[in-house]
């Protein structure tokens, strides 16, 4: 066979897997989007949900999906990017170092019910947190936590040499190097790595379960105290989030329309991640810009 024929035929299957696989996340996406979207209103959006009343809504379960990530991230981006850059340009080639890159790795591997029990023992029962979004925050760190050091670690070592070395001939402090020069490089890949993170915390139902609850108590809307416990704002309250009140509403099925609530619902959830990707993506180009005064970001 002519190379050219080969090389015909190696692009054309590439380019089929790459429309397959397009086509079956359009797919799904809109299969979601086209049972659920009729579902949503304001009301909806907005309304507490009813146990065996039709009518109910998502908007406490919402909020506690947007609260919990806001906490998760609050706890792993700093974590995350300070080991990811003691692993890149701090830790010494050795054994300790290849025994922390092997506890990341098999920290990302855990399923997420091993999780849910282990904070279930360990944040809920043993340290006496109780189900609370504290305790689900906790929990999702395990999972985000090992994304976020691996992404910035390759992050900063995908920054070219020479960048580093001239900040060094100048005379510049590795501190300063790191801060000035080969973050602001880094920060694309930060930023995806923060939004894949952030797409687990949206998504996780089963370790939720175990940590933050199935339920929410009735909550003030205008109660802004941290410490009640009917303020939204309240950390260490019962939080039942959106992916954790679907798989609920699927169980059980009491509300007459529980098939309605669920498929709303899911199309807000999808809604939602997708808002979130694209708001940050354009604030992280923004954030890149005035970092490195570029017009652009690839």
């Amino acid at each position: 066979m002519k190379p050219r024929t080969v090389d015909k035929i190696a692009t054309s299957l590439i380019v089929f897997f790459a429309l397959l696989i397009v086509a079956i996340l359009v797919g799904l996406l809109g299969y979601i989007l086209f049972r659920g979207l009729s579902h949503i209103s304001w009301d909806f959006l907005t309304s507490a949900p009813q146990k065996i009343r039709a009518g109910g809504g998502v908007g406490p379960q919402l909020f506690n999906s947007l609260f919990l990530l806001v906490l998760t991230l609050i706890i792993t981006v700093p974590l995350g990017l300070g080991a990811g850059i003691f692993m890149a340009e701090y830790a010494r080639p050795g054994k300790l170092t290849g025994f922390i890159r092997l506890i990341v790795e098999v920290l990302s591997s855990f399923p997420s019910i091993v999780v849910g029990l282990f904070g279930l023992l360990l944040i809920v029962n043993y340290f006496d947190l109780g189900f609370s979004m504290i305790s689900g925050a906790l929990a999702l760190t395990v999972f985000n936590l090992p994304l976020m050091v691996r992404i910035t670690e390759q992050a900063f070592r995908s920054v070219p040499k020479q960048q580093k070395e001239a900040g060094f001939a100048l005379g510049l402090s590795k501190w300063k190097i790191v801060t000035t020069v080969l973050f602001p490089v880094a920060l694309p890949t930060i930023i995806t790595g923060t939004i894949l993170s952030a797409g687990r915390v949206f998504g996780e139902a089963a370790a939720l379960m175990f940590t933050a609850g199935m339920s929410s108590p009735r909550l003030d809307f205008t109660n802004w105290n941290p410490l009640s416990p009917s303020s939204p704002l309240n950390p260490f309250r019962p939080a039942e989030t959106l992916a954790v009140h679907i798989w609920k509403v699927n169980s059980e099925g009491l509300a007459p329309d529980a098939v309605e609530i669920a498929a709303g619902a899911s199309a807000v959830l999808v809604i939602t991640v997708l808002l979130f990707n694209l708001g940050a993506r354009f604030f992280g180009r923004f954030i890149y810009r005035k970092l490195t005064a570029s017009k652009r970001m690839n």
